[in-house]
């Protein structure tokens, strides 16, 4: 379903345990760029109605998730800051085509293979942590997440022929299970 080609190992759910606040903070960081993405989707391909729609539902969520992340940080006495991101998403956009309507698969096929790896990474949250506001709020933010995979996915069959689109798919979930599975030093949601 998610299009995943590799699980989150241990070595996450170890920075999670050492670093759970710059997690939280990293999410909060993260519902923000997804916004943002979808905004530039958004006006990058403006004449592409049922894409304009979608990204426009996906800016509002992202934005109201956003907004619960900051609830749940202020509730927690942690103060929202600045940090630094990981490497994932710079590395997974670095290898988006550049001439269209490649450039809109591509672009389409990392902001779902992004929020697949979010939905497995709330799943993990939502098994792992002790804390029982936390193990509810990542459970909750589970199927949206799923969602937006899919709809991303759809919208880039609207693009390309879907055997095209599934086979790119399948290149770029391969690369994205290696950058993952080079991590990050830093504790983040996609670290």
């Amino acid at each position: 379903m998610l299009s995943l080609q590799s699980a989150s190992d241990a070595r996450w759910l170890a920075q999670v345990d050492a670093h759970i606040d710059d997690i939280l903070i990293d999410h909060a960081h993260c519902e923000k760029k997804a916004a943002g993405v979808a905004m530039n989707l958004l006006f990058s391909y403006v004449d592409h109605v049922p894409l304009a729609r979608a990204m426009t539902e996906i800016v509002n969520e992202e934005l109201a998730h956003f907004q619960l992340v900051l609830d749940l940080l202020e509730r927690r006495g942690i103060p929202f800051r600045k940090l630094s991101p990981s490497s994932y998403g710079q590395r997974l956009h670095a290898i988006v085509r550049k001439e269209e309507p490649a450039r809109a698969v591509d672009r389409l096929l990392v902001a779902g293979l992004i929020e697949a790896r979010s939905c497995e990474r709330f799943a993990l949250l939502r098994d792992h942590v002790a804390d029982a506001e936390l193990r509810e709020f990542y459970g909750s933010l589970f199927e949206s997440e799923a969602r937006h995979h899919a709809t991303y996915v759809r919208l880039a069959c609207d693009v390309a022929p879907e055997e095209t689109v599934r086979e790119r798919l399948h290149w770029l979930a391969a690369e994205e299970a290696a950058i993952i599975a080079q991590g990050d030093p830093v504790a983040r949601m996609h670290s």
